[in-house]
């Protein structure tokens, strides 16, 4: 296993093994995106996006965007969607803490990191227009992809899922009118090897399309597991997507493709931060190196979805679209949250979820007037099942069963009063249903659901329910256009996500709520649904902004400046609790009263230079940053007190900013490209209270790419990430005792820290990936 970054001679070795391209990818101004039918666009410079569900100029679009083409993921060496985080302002995209597959996702301060059943994103992930439920493996690996484009602020008028945070598009190609076939292959650090072969073939002259891709995925770990011999960060992946495609005149198109990934990753183990209190085992050197013992069950992760679009066009003025999706997910994890050999706390767990969606689109252009109408359901279902193995055999069982119904109507308009004024409004209407079944038993030993044979000694909950929502949440917008390269625009819009119930709410643990003087305990049935349910949540925003292309298209700026009032934020976490002198734990979910989030964003892309050292040279600065001022103006926390002053809006740098620089010069039939980024992150805490050593200061990373097109058939490129081999935290376990108010560690007289579960404390981190280079090579036929 290897163990430290490619050595110079291997990389000698390799000679022109793999494959890419490298270049700055941040505002896409330099390589024009796709159209709505996935068509490659003319390379006039124009950018073309779809985020109103329909072909404009990205100029022209009054929301906030970011798009990344296939070009400039592949030039920047983008391994998976959590890379474009880096280079978008006022965006959070991380592995979640346990998981190499599972996504957290904050825009704008909006988002949630929890995964368990019963909570929804704040932030929709959209994978070809099919929206997943799930934030299990929706850490997608970009392959065979044409564009990503990042939505900031409410999309709930325009997209199938209401988005309250944002949206995250991912698009792949469209098959191609000849027979393709392309090969790509990678080579680097700690052992990386990856493989990803992709083609089509037209059938019947052009009118059937068939093709695919199949990925190979791996890479030793970053670490070791020196208690299960495993390698920790370790990449085990095979992916493949197949599509067929019917065009059978310019007037109809059909699509169904299907997808399937199977992660064999190794469990990923956490870097305790603190000694074991009462065993004295020390912290590691390494960070990516964890001694947790927990190994069953075997670390797997399954996903697959197949889905059918559908386009018409029954008239000039008007197309119709269809799309249906099935979607499901298997997971299997051992989490060791104490990242110690001994049970402390172990935390077996199973996820399984799965979705079918229908959506219908009704698209009109009668030239000034763009209108939107659709409808959308949802039929979801997720289940989470974890046992929680504390010291002495004593085991919390959590079963949380969730089913989701929602549909909605929705619709966007937009009507050009003139060639520069255009006025636009939406509006959607939800309704979301909630049915929850929840267990909570303490045993002896493993539940059944993990091998335990014995009955619970203690019943904790046996729950059963269901909550209903309704919200009419509208967008309005106003654009003035005083010729073709300017806009600005101003817009008002709201978000919508509806409530639940925790499934890790101890139901006995419940207060006696509504004043009759029984409690959970007591059996109040009224006192355990309001203890275990949480409300809806939602966002207004005001937003102004201005789009430019200046100086003959050489200077291209988006800039945004916008208000948020967030209110009910729902607050999912968990304590250690002791229930009949048993130790165990406890779900607790707020709604802090409201939070305000006011921000800037900037993107720009400047053509430095033309004809630079040779005929044909370019220099190009691409840089964005973000600002975000994040607050909670009301807070009541569990003692009935306010604490708004003292809390911070989660997983949310107050800054980001990144800058890349790139040289581009034709070589005799391909062309030469290098870059070298720097981005930003401002320092941001894991939970609402601080959180020392899990908390990050404010970090920044280097990376560098050298692409060498030798032809339309072959590129060669070099990439490094993170080259100063940064460390930093993006995701952690806290149960240990802390003031309410302040996050200090409480310690006992003799200065120990004090454990809240389990004995040896849990203050685990998970970090970002280390310094990577890697050798890439690509062929076209």
């Amino acid at each position: 296993m290897s163990r430290h970054p490619l050595s110079a001679r291997s990389l000698l070795q390799l000679g022109i093994a793999l494959g890419a391209l490298a270049a700055a990818p941040a505002f896409a101004q330099t390589t024009p995106t796709a159209t709505q039918a996935d068509r490659p666009a003319e390379d006039d410079g124009e950018i073309l996006v779809t985020a109103r569900r329909r072909e404009e100029s990205l100029i022209d679009v009054p929301i906030a965007i970011t798009t990344f083409s296939a070009a400039q993921l592949d030039r920047s060496g983008a391994s998976d969607i959590t890379d474009i985080a880096n280079s978008t302002p006022n965006v959070t995209l991380e592995v979640s803490r346990g998981t190499s597959s599972t996504l957290t996702a904050f825009i704008r301060g909006v988002g949630q990191q929890d995964p368990v059943a019963g909570f929804e994103a704040g932030v929709g992930i959209y994978l070809d227009d099919v929206y997943l439920n799930r934030p299990q493996a929706a850490v997608l690996d970009i392959y065979d992809v044409e564009r990503i484009e990042v939505l900031r602020g409410p999309q709930g008028t325009l997209y199938g899922r209401n988005t309250i945070g944002g949206a995250i598009k991912y698009v792949t190609k469209r098959l191609a009118d000849l027979p393709t076939l392309t090969l790509r292959g990678s080579y680097g650090s700690y052992n990386q090897a990856d493989g990803v072969a992709s083609g089509s073939v037209p059938l019947l002259d052009g009118k059937v399309k068939i093709g695919g891709a199949l990925a190979r995925l791996s890479r030793d770990g970053f670490g070791t597991n020196f208690t299960t011999g495993q390698q920790n960060y370790n990449k085990d992946i095979w992916a493949g997507r197949g599509t067929i495609e019917i065009e059978p005149s310019s007037e109809a198109f059909f699509r169904v493709t299907g997808d399937y990934t199977h992660d064999k990753t190794n469990a990923r183990g956490g870097h305790r931060l603190i000694p074991g209190i009462v065993s004295g085992t020390p912290v590691l050197a390494n960070v990516f190196d964890t001694q947790g013992g927990l190994n069953s069950p075997k670390q797997d992760v399954v996903a697959w979805g197949i889905s059918a679009f559908g386009e018409v066009h029954p008239a000039s003025w008007l197309t119709f679209r269809s799309i249906s999706a099935y979607r499901q997910d298997d997971s299997a994890s051992p989490i060791d949250f104490d990242a110690l050999p001994a049970v402390d706390v172990d935390v077996p767990a199973f996820y399984n979820n799965y979705q079918f969606s229908q959506e219908v689109q009704f698209l009109i252009d009668t030239g000034r007037f763009n209108g939107l109408i659709g409808a959308y359901y949802l039929d979801a279902g997720s289940r989470t099942t974890f046992d929680v193995r504390l010291p002495g055999t004593v085991t919390a069982l959590t079963y949380g069963n969730v089913r989701t119904d929602t549909a909605a109507i929705f619709g966007d308009f937009t009507y050009d009063l003139t060639d520069m004024f255009s006025i636009s409004a939406g509006g959607r209407y939800t309704w979301d249903n909630r049915r929850s079944q929840i267990q909570r038993n303490v045993y002896l030993g493993s539940s059944p659901f993990f091998g335990g044979t014995t009955a619970p000694i203690v019943r904790q909950t046996d729950f059963r329910g269901k909550l209903s929502f309704k919200q009419f949440t509208p967008r309005v917008s106003v654009s003035f256009k005083p010729n073709a390269n300017n806009t600005l625009f101003a817009s008002y819009a709201e978000g919508f996500k509806g409530g639940g119930f925790d499934p890790r709410g101890v139901g006995t643990a419940a207060p006696d709520l509504n004043g009759n003087g029984i409690n959970g305990a007591g059996g109040d049935q009224q006192d355990i649904f309001n203890f275990l349910s949480f409300d809806p949540e939602s966002v207004r925003t005001y937003e102004i902004g201005y789009k430019a292309a200046l100086f003959d298209r050489r200077l291209n700026v988006s800039l945004s400046a916008f208000h948020s009032d967030y209110t009910d934020v729902q607050i999912p976490g968990s304590v250690g609790i002791v229930v009949g002198g048993i130790q165990s734990f406890a779900g607790i979910t707020t709604n802090a009263g409201k939070a305000q989030i006011r921000g800037i964003e900037f993107e720009g892309n400047a053509l430095l230079a033309k004809n630079f050292g040779t005929s044909g040279g370019r220099v190009n600065l691409a840089w964005t940053v973000g600002y975000l001022d994040a607050k909670y103006k009301s807070y009541i926390d569990s003692r009935g007190l306010q604490v708004a002053d003292r809390r911070a809006v989660q997983n949310t740098p107050d800054w980001t900013a990144s800058a890349t620089l790139g040289y581009d010069v034709p070589i005799r039939d391909g062309s030469l490209n290098i870059g070298g980024t720097v981005s930003y992150r401002g320092a941001s805490q894991q939970f609402e209270v601080p959180t020392p050593m899990l908390d990050q200061p404010g970090f920044a990373l280097f990376d560098a790419n050298a692409v060498w097109t030798v032809n339309k058939t072959f590129s060669i490129g070099l990439h490094g990430r993170n080259l100063f081999d940064k460390r930093y935290v993006v995701s952690g376990y806290n149960f240990l005792s802390q003031n309410p108010d302040t996050g200090v560690f409480n310690r006992t007289l003799t200065g120990n820290y004090i454990a809240t579960l389990g004995r040896d404390g849990v203050l685990t981190g998970y970090y970002g990936n280390p310094r990577q280079v890697t050798l890439t090579a690509q062929v076209k036929f």
